[in-house]
């Protein structure tokens, strides 16, 4: 029996991140883009699962205060070299979310893309991400779904690590749902993600 790669998945991030060429590409995932039209420039983010900082890197270009927490202390390295290059001023953290301590009250959004994780460690980290956030702060969320499994763009072949609609609004109950829905689209983002692909959308703000 062949050992289950994902048992270490540092180890797997580390490998990926090594490669030269970016996974993801360096443009912003566009979900988010569009979606941080909802902050004041300036707002305070973090960014769980950022990797090599593609997307936080892009956002404090945009002048935002930018946090990103990662696994994998190859992506993070990565990511501050990149940081440095560009004369950006980011907190860039490695962590497992799992057992992260995480702040309470103290960002005004969090965007989680495209972070898949086991069914009961998500559950743990958008508890955590619940409580990180001010009243009246926002997640933004996109990940794929189970309808991921018919299409070859990326992201895990375990069901238990994809997430839906129905679980998003169960694991942010009490929370104002701005946008929720899921739906295929095209994705651009690097050789890891291209194609179509089936997500889950969401934006929710903190009471």
């Amino acid at each position: 029996m062949f050992p289950d790669k994902w048992a270490n998945p540092q180890a797997v991030w580390d490998e990926r991140y090594g490669t030269a060429e970016p996974l993801f590409g360096w443009k912003p995932n566009v979900y988010l883009e569009e979606q941080v039209k909802r902050l004041q420039r300036g707002a305070k983010i973090l960014l769980p699962g950022d990797g090599y900082g593609r997307n936080g890197i892009w956002l404090a270009k945009q002048g935002f205060q930018v946090h990103t927490v990662d696994l994998s202390p190859v992506g993070v390295e990565r990511a501050r070299q990149s940081a440095q290059a560009e004369g950006l001023h980011m907190i860039i953290e490695q962590a497992d979310l799992s057992t992260w301590r995480w702040p309470v009250n103290e960002f005004d959004a969090i965007a989680e893309i495209f972070l898949h994780l086991p069914s009961a460690v998500r559950r743990v980290v958008h508890a955590s991400i619940f409580r990180a956030l001010k009243p009246g702060g926002i997640a933004i969320i996109q990940s794929f779904t189970p309808g991921q499994l018919q299409f070859s763009s990326g992201g895990p072949k375990d069901v238990d690590m994809l997430c839906t609609a129905e679980l998003l609004r169960e694991e942010f109950a009490g929370a104002e749902i701005l946008e929720l829905e899921e739906k295929t689209v095209h994705l651009e983002e690097g050789h890891k993600h291209s194609g179509l692909g089936a997500v889950v959308q969401a934006v929710f703000r903190i009471p």
